[in-house]
This record gives structure tokens, C-alpha cells and sequence, in this order.
């Protein structure tokens, strides 16, 4: 029997990673569009795609935030994004017509989820958050083996966390909420307070302090409320020589020991672990939803 080529994307606000192929191991053709207009965007594509004609689904993991009701009459659409030009954009509808083949659609950060708990850190997990800290912050994942949806989709990033203005007067960046834990630890927070990229900032900076202790309350938040077997920390600015190791530092401190699981301690490196797909986690999810869309098909 012929293998299934699929089609995958992760919709980046900088950026969309396209591939065709079935798994890790089988990647066939690659391309990166930048994120500019969702016309020129988009058009490019599903120009790659097109001329992929033995590809039978494809799978979207998108910057949001994104409607993934399937009942709802704006499926498949970026919504209330503040990225220019993108809310209200109907990408997996869009794509779906100029293709002709079936669509999945979700969250690039639970694209990366799926990614990881099919190939990579998450395997075999029922119950697991996906966080990954860029430019913004967000998060998703799996709830005794079905992803995170609800009323709309986690927005971990947008989650209030301390802020001792004493310590740190940094107002934050959000343009909703100011000081959530975007606003606060993003990368995007990492310039406003520096004006140094973070990829480029001093190993000794105390910006760093600052960033292992807000990321810390977060998880330390999902851990206390959702209890993940695990959570996979991705994104950019996680890389940092050091940092995941501060912020596993910073969670322990947090707990103060109350939750009684083995997991949680010693140096909890099996615990908040860094993405075994690396940056291919989004893209390499976004194929299994789209085998998945084939599937239902």
C-alpha cells in the first residue's frame, strides 16, 4: 500500500515552515514563506503545495488566536490577533478551497504538542503542557489524551502571574494585560527592558534572574492546576545556555516541596525538559493533523 504524503505548516507570525512529507524521517520538500500580507502569504502556500500533487491532506498549526470549533462558521480562521492585517483571515478554509483536500487545523503551539507526544519528549504521556517562549509565550497540549480545548484554546502566555513592582518596575508589553507572563518574559519583554535581542544578551545579565523567575511561576501555575506528567519547554529564548536549569530551580523553590511525586524532585530534569523535535515540533505536528484529517476523510 503507497504511503500517505501529507502536508504540513506552522503559520508563524515572522514566518511559515512548510513540508510534505509522513513523519520525522520523511521529509520530501521544504519551504519557509515569510509572514507578510495574508494574501501574499497564503498565495505563496499554496503555490508550494499545488505542486504537490500526491499530498492528501494538510495540517495547520497557527499563531492565534484561532478558532478550532469545527461546528463554528469561522473554522480555521486567526481571530482577534493583534499582528496587522491578520485578524479575521480565514487560512485553513482558504487553503482547503485552493487545494482541494482535507484540512486540520489547530494551535502551532498544540501542533507541537501532537509533534512531541507522537515523535518526541511527550511519547507515551496522557497528560502534558507544551510552553514555548519567542517573541510571545503560549501553550497547549494534552488532557488525559485530548488535546486542550474548551470555550476557545489555552492562552498560557496571558496568565497573571506575581509581579513585585519593588523588585521589577518593568510595566510589561502585552497590549491587553500589560504585566502577564507575556508582557513580563517574552522575548519581545526581553527587548523593551534591554534593548538587546535575547539571543544577544550577556549570560550575566540579571534580566535572566528575572526571566527563570516569571517563567517559573507559570509553570509552577499549570503544575498546580492542570498537573502535567511533564512540560516541554520550547521556543527560542528557553535555548539559552542555563536558563532551563534555572527555571527547573525556580519551580522547585516554588513548590516548596508540597506536592509529593517523584518527578518533582531531586533536579527535575525529567520533568520541565526541553523539545525533543527541537524547532521541528510545530511542523512535524502540523502533519499528523493533517493525517489525521485524512483519517476523517
Amino acid at each position: 500500500m503507497p504511503m500517505t504524503m501529507l502536508g504540513g505548516v506552522e503559520a508563524g507570525g515572522s514566518k511559515w515552515v512548510c513540508a510534505v512529507g509522513s513523519g520525522p524521517e520523511d521529509i520530501r520538500a521544504t519551504r519557509v514563506v515569510p509572514t507578510t500580507t495574508p494574501d501574499e502569504t497564503i498565495g505563496q502556500v499554496s503555490e508550494f503545495f499545488a505542486a504537490h500533487r500526491d499530498v492528501e491532506a494538510l495540517g495547520i498549526g497557527s499563531f492565534g488566536p484561532v478558532d478550532v470549533d469545527p461546528a463554528s462558521p469561522t473554522w480555521g480562521f486567526i481571530t482577534s490577533t493583534p499582528k496587522p492585517g491578520w485578524a479575521d483571515v480565514d487560512v485553513a478554509p482558504r487553503l482547503g478551497a485552493a487545494l482541494g483536500i482535507p484540512v486540520g487545523f489547530d494551535t502551532d503551539v498544540n501542533a507541537a504538542a501532537i509533534g512531541e507526544r507522537r515523535w518526541g519528549a511527550a511519547a507515551g504521556l496522557d497528560t502534558f503542557c507544551y510552553v514555548t517562549v519567542g517573541t510571545g509565550i503560549g501553550g497547549g497540549g494534552f488532557v488525559n489524551g485530548g488535546l486542550m480545548h474548551g470555550l476557545l484554546h489555552p492562552e498560557i502566555g496571558h496568565m497573571r502571574v506575581p509581579h513585585d513592582r519593588a523588585r521589577d518596575p518593568f510595566d510589561g508589553v502585552c497590549p491587553y494585560h500589560g504585566d502577564c507572563l507575556e508582557g513580563l518574559a517574552s522575548g519581545q519583554a526581553i527587548w523593551a527592558r534591554t534593548g538587546i535581542a535575547a539571543s544577544e544578551l550577556a549570560e550575566g545579565d540579571p534580566v535572566w534572574e528575572l526571566e527563570a523567575h516569571y517563567l517559573a511561576l507559570g509553570l509552577t501555575n499549570l503544575v498546580c492546576v492542570v498537573s502535567p506528567q511533564r512540560i516541554v519547554l520550547g521556543g527560542g529564548v528557553p535555548r539559552r545556555a542555563g536558563l532551563l536549569e534555572r527555571v527547573r530551580d525556580e519551580v522547585r523553590t516554588i513548590l516548596a516541596g508540597y506536592l509529593a511525586a517523584s518527578e518533582l524532585e531531586g533536579g527535575i530534569g525529567d520533568y520541565v525538559v526541553a523539545p525533543a523535535l527541537g524547532d521541528r515540533a510545530g511542523v512535524l505536528g502540523a502533519l499528523e493533523l493533517a493525517r489525521g484529517a485524512a483519517h476523517a476523510h
